[in-house]
């Protein structure tokens, strides 16, 4: 029997670079285990910081440390240079999390070379990736959700007239404590939570360094649930499960951080509650047409039995540890099952 050659695509140009070589090793060892080896071949590729993509060679070395390489300034020519290896290739499975990874960008390309790819398509990666136009798709399925304002760039860098005038409306319409994220980035980096009228300004600036779309919502007293989803047009939902943490709010520090934060799988929440996030998944997951996988996150506030989404990730963490594979092996697919799952669904779209 002929194996397929799978291109496992990582590292990137995001700031989630690190987080992407652990998914990628995870991956490598699930294709190689003993229920995948026989119908799987493994060829690596690594993309570098400054985004020139390196061979199997190279990219296993990477796989094997679990660290980066020191990357140089690239040039232009280095940039449209790819391995002779991206040919033999008959499905891709790019691990790259964040901006250039997961955002369509990437996926644009792949469909370019007309090879299947595990994941969400370009427009699927693009919604999912954009919290504003997320929260569009959302607002348009009819799922709950917090109250938020979409904010420019070019409105917090205005004159010194109109900033002033923003940020009394964003206090008059969502008040405080209240979140300030950038719109395209992930692993909640540039995120704040304020408190304040000085914490606003400052946090409405530092969200604008990072992107020009930024987003405003309403803080709520809730627990923070989450739901992994699988498939292409008939997705399935797993169990429901839950993130606690040590800190004010579930930052990049306490995400990345041993001992921060823990998940809980199944959650302890009522069944009809576990049922309804499920169902509320599922119509996230179409409703910015995803597909292969997504996790889709969640706030419980108890005291009222509400349920709002918050957001979906289309290229959730890969590792053996992460939320989307524990939720999944909590329902029954182990973590080299799930790993074939999405090549065959991969396969399956691309048909």
């Amino acid at each position: 029997m002929n194996k397929l050659r799978i291109g496992l695509l990582f590292g990137g140009r995001s700031g989630e670079h690190e987080v992407s070589i652990n998914s990628a090793r995870a991956i490598a060892k699930a294709l190689q285990s003993e229920e995948n080896q026989q119908k799987y071949e493994v060829l690596p590729f690594y993309i570098e910081k400054n985004g020139v993509w390196q061979a199997p060679e190279i990219a296993s070395q990477v796989l094997a440390e679990g660290k980066s390489l020191l990357s140089d300034t690239a040039t232009k020519q280095q940039l449209w240079q790819f391995p002779s290896q991206v040919t033999e290739i008959d499905v891709w499975f790019s691990i790259l999390h964040g901006p250039n990874g997961e955002d369509g960008t990437l996926q644009g390309l792949l469909q370019l070379m007309q090879c299947p790819y595990v994941g969400s398509g370009v427009l699927g990666s693009a919604v999912g990736m954009d919290k504003i136009a997320m929260k569009t798709a959302f607002a348009e399925a009819g799922l709950p959700q917090v109250k938020y304002m979409a904010i420019t760039r070019a409105q917090i860098y205005s004159n010194p007239c109109v900033f002033p005038k923003l940020c009394d409306e964003i206090e008059q319409t969502l008040g405080y404590p209240s979140f300030v994220k950038p719109a395209n980035l992930g692993s909640s980096v540039g995120i704040s939570k304020v408190r304040t009228r000085p914490e606003l300004e400052k946090a409405l600036d530092e969200a604008a360094s990072y992107d020009r779309r930024i987003i405003v919502e309403a803080g709520v007293i809730a627990r923070e649930l989450e739901c992994a989803v699988l498939g292409n047009d008939h997705p399935s939902a797993s169990v429901v499960g839950e993130i606690t943490f040590d800190s004010d709010f579930y930052d990049y520090e306490t995400k990345y951080t041993d001992g921060r934060s823990q998940m809980v799988i199944p959650a302890v929440i009522p069944p009809q509650i576990a049922a309804q996030i499920q169902e509320m998944a599922v119509k996230a997951f179409t409703a910015v047409d995803a597909a292969g996988l997504g996790r889709v996150d969640f706030f419980y506030v108890e005291s009222t039995g509400e349920v709002f989404i918050n957001e979906i990730n289309t290229l959730p963490g890969f590792t053996a540890f992460s939320m989307y594979p524990q939720m999944w092996q909590a329902s029954g697919i182990s973590f080299p099952a799930l790993v074939n799952q999405l090549i065959q669904l991969a396969l399956e779209r691309h048909s």
